[in-house]
């Protein structure tokens, strides 16, 4: 680590002592710590019940069971119409039973996506074009499916030499230039894909031996929106509820539908799961997506819509009404995905501290990933006395890797540290097992002889 930078802050929260500190005061990049601070403010404004709301709406009349006209999808930013739970199955159920019983077998017209409650800025400022098209790096909108990722399928050819199948889910808003080969049996799979920056385009390399299983992976939509609608879309469909029309993003149709007379008519509202539930997806598995969504949701409820600077200052509001000077942090978005975030160690620890000592303690405490146990954390500090004890977000870009929590000593005495290390060129399992045996040591903390 000679050519790297370590930050470390360690007090009690016992006693209020320091413990110990190295460079606590030095701006470092936190990668998915900074969703500590996000969580922390989103709760403190948002509160832990918060829910998002998504509904269905129309204008137009049903006749003989069909609605002659658009069904309309209005979006409050939910991130868990996914597969988690299978939720989005349930989503889709509900959903269309409330148009059965609303009288309506058939849809003779379009599924429109009405984003309209947050802006269309999807990308978080500072991420990077070179990792767009994975699923981490997922936009952020408020009409979200399967946390806005499509399935790439890539299929081996019957002899080796031949072009393999490769398909992408649809609404995905991405046309597919095919590089990949069938390799012998036994080979190695070496899928790779990338996103074009002049056109939607997804080029996709690489060999599948021709004896594999289909591989999947997954790719950060396009549009979230035209992809919330064209899911909603099949997913009716799939349930009975013919649709002729196609799917559609608002912003595409908006002309047409603010011109008409009728005022629309709300058919159902579905409710998300409550924040501390949505909450605890976003820390044990550091989910990029929830993280923004809460961040656009800050925005939206300091009045008018969500968006990255609205959520901003939202947060910058909240750390200095708790007392933290805006020279010890500069955050860019929520997730810590973007290189312009920087957060003090001090920082970090000063947010826990008052996470900890505030009536909301245990629902914040419950989100964070257990040492050895669930999560993020799950394999890591086994066998130690920080297993089942040490609460531990983790964070990791390129060349940055962070821990922060909570742990008891070794005498019951609850700590709080944040340890960040960035500019390293060694390995970045090194650098993990160097900070783990940190948080091993305070667990093994005591004041006895």
């Amino acid at each position: 680590m000679s050519r790297g930078v370590w930050a470390v802050d360690v007090r009690s929260l016992d006693t209020g002592e320091t413990l110990y500190q190295r460079n606590q005061d030095r701006l470092m990049m936190p990668a998915s710590n900074l969703k500590i601070v996000t969580l922390a403010a989103a709760a403190d404004t948002l509160g832990w019940d918060y829910r998002f709301p998504t509904s269905l709406e129309t204008s137009a009349p049903i006749e003989a069971g069909t609605l002659k006209g658009d069904l309309v999808i209005r979006g409050g930013g939910d991130p868990t119409i996914n597969t988690r739970d299978k939720r989005a199955e349930a989503v889709l159920d509900e959903w269309a039973a409330a148009l059965r019983s609303a009288g309506i077998q058939q849809i003779d017209g379009r599924i429109i996506g009405n984003d309209q409650g947050f802006d269309d800025e999807g990308i978080g400022p500072g991420w990077a074009w070179d990792y767009l098209q994975y699923g981490y790096a997922a936009p952020v909108g408020a009409l979200q499916f399967n946390e806005d990722v499509a399935t790439l399928t890539v299929r081996p050819a019957a002899q080796a030499g031949d072009p393999a199948q490769v398909v992408l889910s649809p609404g995905a808003g991405l046309a597919i230039v095919n590089r990949v080969t069938t390799g012998t049996n036994g080979s190695v799979a070496t899928i790779d894909y990338r996103r074009r920056l002049d056109q939607p385009i997804l080029e996709v390399s690489g060999s599948i031996p021709a004896d594999s299983a289909p591989l999947e992976r997954t790719v950060a939509v396009v549009n979230p929106t035209l992809f919330f609608a064209q899911c909603v879309k099949d997913g009716l469909i799939a349930r009975g509820i013919a649709v002729t029309g196609a799917a559609a993003d608002f912003d595409d149709v908006a002309g047409e539908i603010v011109g008409q007379r009728t005022e629309p008519r709300t058919i159902v509202t579905t409710q998300s799961p409550p924040l501390r539930d949505v909450a605890t997806v976003l820390m044990k598995v550091s989910q990029n997506l929830y993280a923004e969504t809460l961040l656009k949701a800050l925005g939206a409820a300091r009045g008018g819509l969500g968006t990255f600077e609205g959520g901003l200052t939202a947060v910058r509001g909240a750390l200095t009404s708790w007392g933290i000077r805006d020279d010890a942090y500069v955050n860019a978005d929520g997730s810590g995905l973007s290189r312009y975030n920087y957060v003090t160690a001090a920082t970090v620890t000063a947010v826990l501290e008052r996470e900890y000592k505030s009536q909301n303690r245990d629902a914040f405490m419950s989100t964070f990933p257990i040492a050895g146990k669930d999560g993020s954390m799950a394999s890591r500090l086994q066998r130690t006395r920080a297993a089942g004890n040490a609460l531990v977000k983790t964070g990791s870009i390129s060349n940055v890797r962070a821990v922060s929590g909570y742990v008891k000593s070794r005498d019951g005495e609850m700590l709080v540290f944040s340890i960040i290390a960035n500019d390293f060129v060694i390995p970045a399992a090194t650098v993990n097992w160097i900070a783990d045996l940190g948080i091993e040591h305070l667990a093994n903390f005591t004041r006895g002889c």
